[in-house]
C-alpha cells in the first residue's frame, strides 16, 4: 500500500521558508563586521580562567563597606527596591492595559486598553543600562539610580504579565458573587483578589530574580552595586579580583534563583 503523495503546496512552502530562512542569516551576517580575533585573546582568556581559579580570597570581606558581600548586599537590594515599587506602580498600568470580557465589543474599551499596551510598549523599549546612565545623569552617579532604572523598566514588563492575567481571569467566581448578590467590593475581595494575587506575586518573584542579574551590571555605568569593582577590576587587569567577583555574583544569583524558584512552585 503506497502512502499519498505530497501535497505541491507544501513543498512550495517548505522551499520558500528555507530561502527565506537562509535570506535571513545572510543579512544578518552580512551586516556584522568580523574583525578577527587579536593576538592578545587567548593570553587573556588564560588570565581570567587563571583568576576565577585563583581568586582573590581577601577581597570578600574586609569591613570597610567595599568588599565583595558588601557590595552583593547592595545589589540585591538595589534588585528587591526596583522590583518591589514597580510591582506597586504596576497595578494601574496593567488594569488600564487589560481588555475586559465583559467590554470586548465596545470600541472605546479597545482603544483605552491599546493605549495603555502602547505605553508598556514604550517603557520596555529602553534598555535597563541606557535608562541607568539617563538616571545617573538626573540624580547622579550611586545606587539611587540603579533603583530607579530597575523601577521603570520592570513596570513594563511587569503590567504587561499583570493585565495578561486579568484578562486570563476566570470570571465563573464573579459572576457567581454577583448573582447571590455581592457588590463590587465582595466580587474584587472574594472572586478577583483571590486569583490575580498567587499569579501578582509569582510574576513579581520571576522578575526580581532578573532584576539582580540586571543590577549586577548597572555598576559598570556608576549605578552602583558589584558592577562597579567588576569593571575597575578588568579595566585594571586584576584577574584574581575579577575571578572572586564573577564567582560571589554566581553564589548570589543560584541562591536567589532557588528561594524564588521554590516560593513560586507553592504559589502556582
Amino acid at each position: 500500500m503506497r502512502l499519498p503523495a505530497e501535497p505541491k503546496q507544501n513543498k512550495i512552502k517548505v522551499f520558500a521558508l528555507v530561502v527565506f530562512f537562509i535570506a535571513v542569516y545572510w543579512w544578518a551576517f552580512s551586516a556584522i563586521s568580523f574583525g578577527g580575533v587579536k593576538p592578545t585573546a587567548g593570553e587573556i582568556v588564560k588570565s581570567i580562567f587563571s583568576g576565577i581559579i585563583h581568586p582573590d580570597w581577601n577581597y570578600v570581606y574586609t569591613g570597610d563597606g567595599e568588599d565583595l558581600v558588601t557590595l552583593l548586599f547592595i545589589t540585591v537590594a538595589i534588585a528587591f527596591l526596583g522590583t518591589f515599587i514597580s510591582a506597586i506602580l504596576s497595578l494601574p498600568f496593567a488594569f488600564w492595559a487589560a481588555r475586559s470580557k465583559r467590554l470586548q465589543n465596545v470600541l472605546s474599551a479597545r482603544i483605552f486598553s491599546g493605549s495603555g499596551k502602547i505605553v508598556l510598549t514604550a517603557i520596555r523599549t529602553f534598555p535597563e543600562i541606557v535608562l541607568a546612565i539617563m538616571f545617573i545623569k538626573t540624580v547622579g552617579p550611586g545606587s539611587f539610580a540603579g533603583v530607579l532604572a530597575v523601577s521603570v523598566h520592570s513596570i513594563g514588563m511587569l503590567a504587561k504579565l499583570y493585565s495578561e492575567a486579568i484578562e486570563n481571569m476566570d470570571q465563573g467566581p464573579a459572576e457567581s458573587v454577583i448573582s447571590a448578590g455581592g457588590n463590587k467590593a465582595n466580587v474584587l475581595s472574594l472572586a478577583t483578589l483571590p486569583q490575580l494575587v498567587p499569579e501578582f506575586v509569582s510574576y513579581t518573584l520571576y522578575r526580581f530574580e532578573l532584576a539582580v542579574r540586571s543590577a549586577s551590571i548597572l555598576g559598570m555605568v556608576g549605578a552602583g552595586g558589584i558592577g562597579t569593582p567588576l569593571i575597575f577590576a578588568i579595566n585594571g587587569r586584576s584577574w584574581s579580583r575579577v575571578g572572586i567577583i564573577l564567582l560571589g555574583i554566581i553564589v548570589m544569583v543560584t541562591v536567589i534563583d532557588f528561594i524564588s524558584g521554590s516560593l513560586r512552585k507553592r504559589l502556582v
